[in-house]
């Protein structure tokens, strides 16, 4: 910018003088917004020195623009009100959230919090698409493109926001009753080094290792067995066709259990596990999508306080 070249006057005084332009008066332009006649004269001619040029004729009974004046709002007007349509759109919008949501979470959350949320969510917000991405590896939600992801309280990535949910998780050791019959049931977690176990891989070919507790003692086993698979619905069904014990959670064997399909062991072993939390980047404001999902989540879970 050249030393002579004016100076930018900000968009407060430039609203200002279109309410002049409007109003055709100083007086009643500082009525509409709230100041003292004086100051806003004194401010319009503060305007005027900043742009170096005059932009109103004024006398005791009158106001009315110069040519200068009426070129800049003629320019002005159609930009502040394009700002103004903008500013209105983005409330409309928080006021009736819209557009696409795309959470990442693990498999096991889909059941425990994203199935019982979604009937009030969509008949609540029928203007937002939810996408939902199942996959259990730990994913970059902001390098692929996620506007949230839910994961296990532990597994959080530093510098997230997060938004803890319910409910806790619980795992479940299981076997057909007749394996049990024909192998005997293990009393501990050290006895599953005699039996056939349905091994859980993770995607990138990495093995599972059970974990349990009881008290203050905390054990992680490493297992074996001709079953390997990282999909919990066929080690469910492994587990029921009696190719051995299948480590799963709870709640992706009640259903069986409750049948006889499947018998609990290693109950004491299997303490209730942090729950899931919601995070989403940083301290920025959520999207007003992300925000009505965590709304709805209040409503429908016993969710926690956002923290970072």
């Amino acid at each position: 910018m050249s030393p002579n070249s004016p100076q930018h006057p900000g968009l407060a005084a430039l609203e200002a003088f279109l309410a002049v332009a409007r109003l055709g008066s100083f007086r009643a332009a500082a009525t509409a917004r709230g100041v003292t006649p004086s100051a806003f004269s004194h401010a319009m001619r503060g305007l005027e020195a900043r742009l170096g040029t005059r932009l109103f004729h004024r006398t005791s009974r009158s106001v009315r623009l110069t040519e200068a004046g009426e070129r800049l709002v003629a320019r002005l007007a159609p930009a502040l009100g394009e700002i103004e349509d903008a500013v209105a759109a983005l409330g409309a919008e928080a006021a009736q959230p819209s557009g696409r949501l795309r959470l990442n979470v693990p498999h096991s959350a889909v059941p425990l919090i994203i199935a019982p949320l979604l009937p009030r969510f969509l008949a609540d917000y029928p203007a937002v698409t939810l996408e939902v991405v199942a996959e259990d590896g730990l994913v970059d939600i902001v390098a692929a493109g996620f506007d949230a992801g839910i994961r296990p309280e532990w597994r959080l990535t530093p510098g997230m926001t997060a938004v803890p949910l319910r409910p806790r998780r619980r795992f479940a050791v299981v076997a057909s009753p007749a394996y049990l019959a024909r192998r005997g049931t293990p009393e501990s977690p050290a006895a599953l080094a005699g039996h056939d176990c349905i091994v859980q891989r993770y995607p990138s070919g990495g093995r599972y290792a059970w974990e349990f507790a009881r008290d203050s003692e905390t054990l992680r086993v490493e297992v074996a067995g001709r079953v390997a698979s990282n999909d919990p619905a066929l080690r469910r069904a492994a587990a029921i066709a009696g190719a051995g014990l299948a480590h799963l959670f709870e709640h992706d064997v009640a259903d069986a259990l409750a049948a006889g399909r499947l018998t609990r062991v290693l109950t004491e072993w299997c303490p209730p596990l942090p729950g899931f939390s919601l995070y989403y980047p940083g301290r920025r404001q959520p999207p007003p999508a992300l925000r009505a999902f965590i709304a709805t989540a209040r409503q429908v879970l016993a969710v926690g306080d956002e923290s970072s």
